[in-house]
């Protein structure tokens, strides 16, 4: 008699939320062909859990913040696959990464992947620039230990670390869609990088601000290419760099504030 073939290895993808009735149903549409997905809700006061229902998602609220590895570990206890893809709410998965990741998940391997972005800013596609690098997305769930980290939070793997693989398409990253969200933005983002340099004991002020601002400016319009995508390739690497300069600003000149984080989901 035969052998019955191994089951087919399983995906979970997860979510981070908070307030992000604009886009979540757009994000999970995208996040359909997965085993299970799961929102992990920071407290979200809109319609943000509801429509993670109705597309499908197991929702779970911890409204009580200690960061995003907080979050991201709590959504690796809800995750019951063989492999976790983590998604932000304000991203998509194309058709052609969804393939990717499909193939991935059938072969079975013990690595982490890696995804680069296709940034949307301002309504416009930044399509000519040149990814601004890759983040860890997807694991095997039993070798995924934890995250650690205020912002840009690392995975932790057990036994040791494991291969890195690169997928080919890209992710779309609705991440600057209002000059008001990108203000918002910025003052979450430049606080949350002030403390996490704030515990590695740097030094902040004025001018290594502007030096920091100043390079990462030159990175991503000039060698980048974001010149080549109009005013909101502009626009996109202007509020990058002068988040990089208010993180150090901020450590140096509202210490007291620095550890008052405010809440953001994916």
């Amino acid at each position: 008699m035969a052998d019955a073939p191994a089951p087919r290895p399983t995906l979970c993808i997860g979510v981070l939320t908070l307030n992000e009735q604009k886009r979540i149903a757009q994000c999970l549409r995208s996040a359909a062909f997965a085993d299970q997905m799961v929102v992990v809700d920071s407290g979200s006061t809109d319609d943000t859990c509801r429509l993670a229902r109705e597309a499908g998602a197991e929702v779970h609220v911890y409204d009580q913040w200690e960061g995003f590895a907080v979050q991201r570990n709590r959504l690796l206890t809800h995750c019951r696959c063989d492999y976790l893809f983590y998604l932000d709410a304000d991203e998509e998965i194309t058709p052609a990464l969804q393939a990717e990741i499909e193939a991935a998940v059938a072969s079975g391997q013990d690595c982490k992947w890696e995804v680069l972005w296709n940034q949307v800013a301002y309504g416009r596609p930044l399509t000519h620039m040149k990814s601004t690098g890759g983040v860890e997305r997807m694991f095997r769930t039993a070798s995924l230990e934890r995250y650690e980290g205020l912002v840009h939070e690392q995975a932790i793997m057990r036994g040791g670390d494991r291969p890195v693989r690169k997928f080919k398409h890209r992710l779309l990253h609705y991440s600057r869609e209002s000059i008001h969200g990108s203000l918002l933005k910025l003052a979450q983002y430049a606080q949350l990088g002030a403390a996490k340099r704030a515990k590695a004991g740097k030094r902040g002020g004025i001018w290594r601000g502007f030096a920091s601002a100043f390079a990462n400016f030159t990175r991503l319009y000039l060698l980048n290419r974001g010149f080549m995508c109009g005013p909101q390739g502009f626009l996109f690497c202007f509020f990058i760099a002068l988040e990089c300069f208010f993180r150090y600003v901020y450590l140096e000149y509202d210490k007291a504030g620095l550890y008052n984080n405010s809440k953001r989901g994916g």
